[in-house]
């Protein structure tokens, strides 16, 4: 039934044509009526069958130029009705030339001006109506044989508008939308394209309630991150599905389609407001010069080359192991550099191979220098701190030694919070990375300052990471569950990988050389509320359709993440976002020679004797559930005893 219905609207389009001469011919005939008060014999004494004829073929002229008979009539829109009236005009002027060139050589016209000027009011009037009717039958019948879900769109403005009439328009959509919802007060009482708007603040619970309401969909292209959670979190407790449109520009050709309206996503609920690079110096500083990127094929590392490729440098260098992935990201900034000013080159490359780093920096030179490569799971790394070691600490020593070597102007490392107060081997090699880069900025040579800058940037978890936390709940939904969390009590930060690396750069250009910067990370997340709104979202409930189980603290792992150690203070910037963190520094010879002991034990892989120099070095590394906790028994005093007193401030 409902097919039959559907093939209604899709009729031959001479049966169209047809349809619109009979309607234009009774707009003709109501013209000459009204024009002679419904005189029959005054009508037919005025031309009327030679005007008649001349009425049909010029309409049907300016009908065939305009194709105003293709539309489907149940798609009937104000534009089919700019159609209409520009057809009608045309037909008119033609009729209206052809008239009083018959008066200028016979002397009598053949269709008075007063029954033209009624015929096109006529004509425009009852062609449009008949398609908003037909369309109006159709949408009638077509919600009184289904079982249509009713709708309301939060967003009383032109997206909400957009996305009624995308939804009006869908055949095969079983939705009907029956209000709109919006927060401007002004805007609540009144009728939008036929719908009524109510207050988004205001007896929401009786609306949902009278209408039936199963889904509210967002329409609002700027919504506030909190706002959006609000309404999300409320619609959750009400069990009423949302859905969210997506912004403009990512519309396909430019408009809206049913297929774009998506459930509104954990990243959508967990990211913050937008920022802006507030440092006119970021362009300056990167605009025609050679950028090196390492761990470019990662999910930081291939952010920040978009971004920096957005300010032209000369060239950009991206630097990795992967080679699968490092292809991608080249293919992905190929097509974003189509006027080619930028030259890319990929690069295969561990950053553990420092004599193949040097081919890279004499070739190269580059100007600045974005180290993003790293191993950065944490359990991962408990089991093969050989490997940690070898690339978080001694990699990052290689590059750092070859900025120096080859006079790079600005060496930007990316660390992360799990190294301050670390419980894990991951944490520990970063921390050490961050005090082995601090150091160099102070280092002099033949009696002069390295002129290179070193800037340090830690910061928290990144939303769609790699191996992250989200994509692991999402795959686990999928497949029905359980959804896995290793404790009630965990907290992590998160932040979005754009908003990271947009502050990354930022940093990287505010920097002197020596700090560390600390990025704001906004307000921690108790994992366990986010695999239950992930579970809401995906329109399942928590315990009914979808268990959580919880396995335990994984090895190395803690409960909550910190960006600054107890001893740890910081300092603004003039961006609210980026802090100064003033932390314990050591000097270039002592942080090598601790180094260089280091390395023998990685060269004979002695993993106890590895995490016992690295506990020396860093004396807050107190290994959380993991089979190093037995080096923290060695203590003095409560204190590491293989600490190193001498820091500098």
């Amino acid at each position: 039934m409902i097919k039959k219905i559907n093939d209604i609207s899709f009729l031959p389009r001479w049966i169209i044509l047809l349809i619109d001469l009979l309607l234009l011919m009774s707009a003709i005939v109501i013209a000459y009526l009204l024009r002679f008060n419904f005189n029959l014999a005054d009508v037919l004494a005025f031309k009327f069958t030679e005007g008649l004829v001349l009425f049909l073929i010029c309409h049907l002229i300016s009908i065939f130029l305009t194709q105003s008979y293709a539309g489907i009539i149940r798609y009937t829109s104000i534009e089919d009705g700019l159609r209409i009236s520009y057809t009608t005009f045309i037909g008119t002027i033609l009729i209206a030339i052809i008239s009083y060139l018959n008066y200028w050589y016979r002397g009598s016209v053949i269709i008075p001006a007063s029954v033209l000027i009624i015929s096109f009011i006529l004509s425009v009037s009852i062609l449009f109506s008949y398609r908003v009717l037909v369309k109006n039958l159709f949408s009638y019948y077509r919600d009184a044989v289904r079982n249509r879900k009713n709708i309301i769109i939060f967003g009383a403005g032109q997206y909400g508008i957009i996305t009624k009439q995308v939804i009006d328009a869908d055949p095969n959509a079983r939705s009907r939308v029956v209000g709109f919802i919006d927060d401007d007060i002004k805007k609540s009482g009144k009728i939008l394209n036929g719908t009524p708007i109510f207050d988004a603040n205001y007896n929401l619970d009786e609306i949902l309630k009278k209408y039936a309401v199963r889904e509210i969909i967002i329409a609002i292209a700027n919504l506030s991150v909190e706002r959006k959670n609000e309404l999300v979190d409320y619609c959750l407790k009400a069990h009423v599905k949302v859905r969210s449109v997506p912004p403009p520009e990512k519309w396909v050709n430019g408009e809206l389609s049913i297929n774009q309206i998506k459930e509104v996503r954990i990243e959508d609920l967990l990211g913050r407001e937008s920022i802006q690079l507030q440092n006119p110096k970021v362009s300056e500083s990167i605009a025609g010069k050679i950028v090196l990127i390492t761990g470019a094929a990662g999910s930081i590392g291939s952010e920040i080359a978009k971004q920096v490729l957005k300010v032209k440098p000369k060239k950009l260098l991206i630097l990795d192991q992967a080679e699968s992935f490092l292809y991608a990201v080249d293919l992905d900034l190929v097509n974003q550099n189509k006027d080619k000013k930028v030259e890319i080159t990929p690069l295969i490359v561990d950053v553990t191979n420092k004599r193949r780093l040097e081919g890279i920096f004499e070739k190269y030179n580059p100007d600045i220098v974005y180290h993003a490569a790293a191993y950065k799971h944490v359990p991962l790394m408990e089991k093969h701190p050989v490997e940690a070691i070898a690339t978080n600490v001694f990699g990052t020593k290689n590059l750092a030694d070859l900025a120096v070597q080859y006079n790079v102007e600005k060496f930007v490392m990316v660390s992360t919070d799990k190294a301050v107060n670390p419980t894990n081997v991951m944490g520990a090699t970063k921390r050490l990375a961050e005090l082995y880069v601090q150091s160099l900025n102070d280092v002099k040579a033949d009696g002069k300052k390295n002129t290179t800058k070193f800037v340090t940037t830690r910061f928290g978890n990144v939303l769609g990471s790699n191996g992250s936390v989200i994509p692991l709940f999402k795959n686990q939904i999928e497949k029905g569950g359980p959804v896995t969390v290793t404790h009630p009590d965990v907290t992590r930060y998160f932040m979005t990988i754009p908003e990271a690396c947009q502050l990354v750069i930022e940093a990287g250009v505010m920097g002197f050389g020596g700090e560390i910067f600390v990025f704001d990370m906004g307000k921690s997340v108790k994992i366990i509320d986010l695999a239950k709104k992930m579970i809401q979202l995906s329109g399942f409930e928590v315990g009914v359709d979808i268990n959580i189980e919880y396995t335990g603290l994984r090895e190395g792992e803690k409960l909550y993440e910190e960006l600054l150690s107890n001893k740890e203070t910081t300092l603004p910037t003039y961006h609210e976002k980026i802090l100064i963190a003033k932390t314990d520094r050591m000097r270039h010879n002592e942080i090598s020679s601790e180094l260089s002991k280091l390395y023998d034990l990685l060269l004979d892989e002695n993993e106890m004797g590895m995490i016992m120099q690295i506990k020396k070095i860093i004396p807050e590394f107190i290994s959380h559930a993991s089979r190093f906790e037995v080096l923290d028994d060695k203590t003095v005093d409560g204190k590491n005893k293989w600490s190193i007193s001498r820091r500098i401030s």
